[in-house]
């Protein structure tokens, strides 16, 4: 089969499963949840005033056509308007996408820069004692809250040393730099950790398999084995592991972005959380759900990329 008639056919598979999707989202929100009115209103408000409000709502209407109406909302990317804020939905997210990118994306990349480079390190060295120090290092740094980073580095690095802002943040390259250098640091501090333990695991599978002791036995140098052989065969657990983390990326992250004020989509969650906004957070949840989907297909078509052995039915 063709690659362009795998992603045609897997493409077809999506629409079920985002329709489910859908479905499930809808039965958390609209079945499952209690009336967000009451807490709108508030429990003194009167049977009148709800009954109105779920009118001005549509949440009177036959379940079905909510239900559709989430469907669309998927499709469309209309999402209608915030109950708290008024604004449209998708304006919001807009306009949130680009500060949580800034953050998410430039740390993303070096900690999978980072993680695969120390990985490949220990791999070699590896029962050394520097993999025993660096793998201590890693699960050190997973065993401390993030709060903490996000605090301290706050105090110390922005507040006395003054080397970062504090928080806030200002639109346009190159003004936002600064206030997202120190957000940045903390994600990368916090993805090393378990990004290292899981590579080197994965390559450490790979080195005691039976390719590498024949490769060994021709005479290859062990530098070469690990880059052109461990490290490309690990590939495909590595782009899974990878690729699936992308749409949480996109959805940003709501401590970093929360205690530094960027204005960015996990920003945009919480607050939708704390107030109740069920429009917001089920926007999130549907965005959540397709780009899980969409980025699941890419990861099928990239195993063929990095391993011709992968075939496509």
């Amino acid at each position: 089969m063709s690659l362009s008639a795998y992603v045609i056919r897997r493409l077809f598979y999506v629409i079920p499963v985002i329709l489910g999707v859908c479905f499930l989202i809808f039965i958390i929100f609209n079945v499952v949840s209690p009336d967000p009115t009451i807490s709108m209103l508030g429990k003194h408000a009167t049977k009148a005033q709800v009954l109105e409000l779920r009118e001005a709502l549509g949440l009177n209407r036959p379940l079905y056509m909510q239900y559709v109406d989430t469907v669309k909302s998927a499709l469309t990317f209309d999402f209608g308007r915030s109950w708290s804020t008024k604004q449209e939905i998708s304006e919001m997210i807009k306009q949130g996408a680009i500060p949580s990118i800034t953050v998410t994306f430039p740390a993303f990349f070096l900690s999978f820069i980072i993680s695969v480079a120390l990985s490949l390190f220990v791999a070699f060295y590896r029962g050394g004692m520097l993999d025993k120090s660096i793998v201590f290092v890693c699960v050190a740094l997973m065993s401390i809250s993030s709060l903490v980073y996000i605090l301290v580095g706050q105090w110390f690095f922005a507040f006395k040393l003054g080397l970062f802002e504090i928080s806030g943040y200002e639109e346009g390259f190159p003004y936002f730099i600064p206030y997202v250098m120190l957000p940045i640091v903390i994600t990368v501090i916090l993805g090393v950790g378990p990004d290292v333990r899981f590579y080197r695991t994965v390559m450490l599978d790979e080195i005691y398999q039976d390719y590498v002791r024949t490769a060994r036995s021709k005479g290859l140098g062990e530098k070469t084995i690990m880059f052109k052989h461990v490290l490309k065969n690990a590939m495909v657990s590595i782009i899974t592991y990878v690729v699936l983390r992308i749409p949480f990326l996109i959805l940003g992250s709501l401590l970093i972005e929360s205690f530094f004020g960027i204005p960015g989509l996990g920003g945009i969650t919480l607050k939708a959380v704390n107030s109740s906004d069920f429009p917001v957070i089920k926007a999130m949840a549907v965005l959540s759900g397709i780009a899980t989907i969409i980025f699941n297909v890419i990861t099928d078509v990239l195993y063929v990329v990095v391993d011709p052995r992968v075939k496509l039915e």
